[in-house]
């Protein structure tokens, strides 16, 4: 018999906020979606943000591409100039879920990929994120998921019981990172989904 639930660990973006560099960028590329997908496949790309969400800064982050790419300058520095325009809100459900299981007694806790600069931004608009017992933003530990250490910093911290934690990504291998250090896991695909995945688990929502 697995041990009963006693806290739950939310990722937030793609789960909880709606984050897309496209929101900003179709403005920018005025429509033009192959030269968008080139500009955010090519210049700044998924693998260059992250390497924000571990710690490195915006600052250092836009110079090093407006070296690489100086004719494409105001584009790469809106990344950040403008980052807020890439926050398209919340998934209604699943924060709906969340505001639920808040009246439970079951500690929450956060565990995101983010930039120590930027996670400020969306700490400020979006109140939901007040849920939570704990947040813990890899930037601000220099690590990023699904390094087995930024979940252990998690544990550590606030204290948790890794076989009576249940960990929620939309990422597969931050899923199989959680699993790693003992944590029961679910790979995010909806809040109705998310839901049934709580039941199994005997939390009744």
């Amino acid at each position: 018999m697995q041990d009963p639930l006693r806290s739950l660990v939310f990722d937030l973006g793609n789960v909880l906020i709606d984050w897309n560099p496209r929101y900003l960028y179709r403005k920018l590329f005025e429509g033009d979606e192959a030269a968008m997908d080139d500009f955010l496949a090519r210049v700044c790309t998924p693998e260059w943000n992250a390497q924000q969400d571990a710690g490195r800064s915006c600052e250092a982050a836009i110079a090093e591409k407006i070296a690489d790419y100086p004719d494409l300058a105001p584009l790469i520095s809106a990344y950040y100039q403008r980052w807020p325009e890439m926050l398209g809100g919340s998934f209604p459900d699943t924060v709906e879920l969340l505001e639920e299981l808040s009246q439970m007694d079951l500690p929450l806790y956060a565990l995101t990929n983010w930039s120590h600069e930027t996670f400020p931004v969306a700490r400020q608009r979006f109140p939901f994120l007040d849920l939570f017992d704990g947040i813990v933003v890899s930037g601000e530990e220099r690590l990023l998921k699904p390094d087995p250490a930024l979940y252990r910093r998690l544990l550590e911290r606030f204290h948790i019981q890794p076989e009576s934690a249940l960990f929620i990504d939309d990422v597969a291998a931050n899923v199989e990172g959680a699993q790693a250090v003992g944590m029961h896991a679910v790979h995010f695909a909806g809040a109705e989904e998310l839901r049934a995945s709580l039941r199994q688990f005997g939390v009744n929502v």
